[in-house]
């Protein structure tokens, strides 16, 4: 394919959309919900193939259920899309605006990228996701899924651009990559000036291909390998809850907790129930040698925790637990694993959260609470592409604001310097 003409006609339809009117962008929103539900059969039935393709290719059960789509999910995707119409639209906004001593007016505003390529791996929702979001920011999307959804990705394109149509916006402000070849990943990453930005969601690999790779500015959604500190000043019940939480109530999403540090002075209390509460929710669990000491009669159903484990983003029920001496070597352990997305300390001392907050490097950092309220939804922000786990120019969850950038407007009346 080419996809150098099919970024140029991105960049075209991005010059449309960026004075696209709130009301008609929400009207396409609107229109791209309705076609969702309208053509749920088509979608269910694409969706299978992949799915089936998945099975025969050996994909995990986690894999699979990122995969998968049903009727649930789909009414899921609509439904955000009439939450993002709801949301304000951020184009055009006066951040900060003043006057300068010579009589100029300058207003700091807030405006569309252009083109934004979003890059990502097996979930179809982020195709509806992406799209909508770069639309209503007033940007054109260039969508480039894994190969593994690839039959609903492509419908999922079709879908929501014939809306977009229909609403009276340019269709080729939603373009997307029908060709699984790395080549063509490559190519489009060359293209410096014509796609303003790239965003990849994944896991770490993806984002060292792009990173690496890219000659256009990235802003990546990676994976989250983040922790829970259970912290000598803990109260247990919470951390027991909170533990659970961060690990179980949803494994494969990056915000799930992987690993599980307990301070010395609580671990002969705390572990053995943790542990078994963990299994019992069908957890597999790797230990280090202190761990597997408090456990007593379940020692034999755990496995022996490496760097390997500690550095493993699991996305499934699947955990590393670690008896720690003090909370700085809490610190060191979550500065060499993590990767600086969500991480909890359970404590109720106020000066060992102060510390954990204050150092520890992630774009979300929690304390008494689990680590799976990152998320743009819970914030407050409304649907996100990802969360951005790097410093520049966001970092959190990547929803409308995130995906703008500025300009100063300057207002005279015949000024000359």
């Amino acid at each position: 394919m080419d996809i150098n003409r099919l970024a140029h006609d991105a960049k075209r339809a991005s010059r449309r959309l960026a004075g696209a009117p709130s009301t008609t962008k929400n009207e396409a929103l609107a229109e791209m919900a309705d076609a969702l539900e309208r053509r749920m059969g088509e979608i269910l039935q694409e969706n299978a193939e992949d799915v089936a393709d998945g099975r025969r290719k050996g994909l995990s059960s986690a894999e699979l259920d990122r995969l998968l789509l049903d009727e649930t999910r789909v009414r899921a995707m609509a439904e955000s899309l009439r939450l993002i119409i709801a949301l304000p639209d951020p184009v055009g906004e006066v951040v900060e605006g003043w006057r300068t001593p010579e009589g100029l007016e300058i207003q700091k505003k807030r405006v569309p990228f252009g083109v934004i390529a979003v890059i990502y791996e097996a979930r179809p929702n982020v195709t509806v996701d992406a799209a909508a979001l770069c639309l209503k920011t007033g940007n054109s999307v260039i969508l480039r899924g894994g190969g593994d959804a690839y039959h609903s990705n492509r419908l999922l394109a079709d879908v929501i651009t014939g809306a977009v149509l229909d609403a009276g916006l340019p269709g080729e402000a939603i373009q997307f990559v029908a060709s699984r070849e790395r080549d063509v990943l490559l190519d489009l990453l060359q293209l410096v000036g014509v796609v303003d930005l790239v965003i990849p969601r994944g896991g770490e690999e993806l984002k060292r291909f792009v990173v690496d790779n890219s000659r256009v500015p990235v802003v990546y959604a990676a994976g989250g390998n983040c922790h829970v500190y259970v912290d000598r000043a803990a109260d247990l019940r919470q951390a027991l809850a909170v533990t659970v939480n961060a690990k179980v109530q949803h494994p494969g999403a990056c915000n799930s907790a992987e690993t599980l540090l307990v301070h010395r002075a609580v671990a002969a209390e705390f572990v053995p129930r943790v542990v078994h509460e963990l299994l019992e929710r069908k957890v597999k669990l790797h230990v280090d040698p202190a761990t597997l000491e408090l456990l007593g009669d379940i020692a034999a159903r755990v496995g022996t925790a490496t760097d390997r484990e500690y550095a493993t983003e699991f996305l499934a029920l699947e955990m590393a637990v670690k008896v720690v001496e003090s909370l700085d070597e809490a610190l060191e352990h979550i500065e060499r694993f993590g990767t600086g997305h969500s991480e909890a300390i359970v404590t109720r001392d106020l000066e060992a959260a102060r510390r954990f907050t204050d150092e520890v490097d992630a774009a979300a950092v929690y304390v008494n609470a689990s680590t799976r309220f990152t998320e743009g939804g819970v914030f407050g922000m409304g649907a996100e592409i990802g969360v951005s786990t790097q410093k520049l120019h966001a970092r959190g969850p990547l929803a409308l604001k995130e995906l703008t950038s500025t300009k100063y407007v300057v207002l005279g009346s015949g000024h000359v310097r």
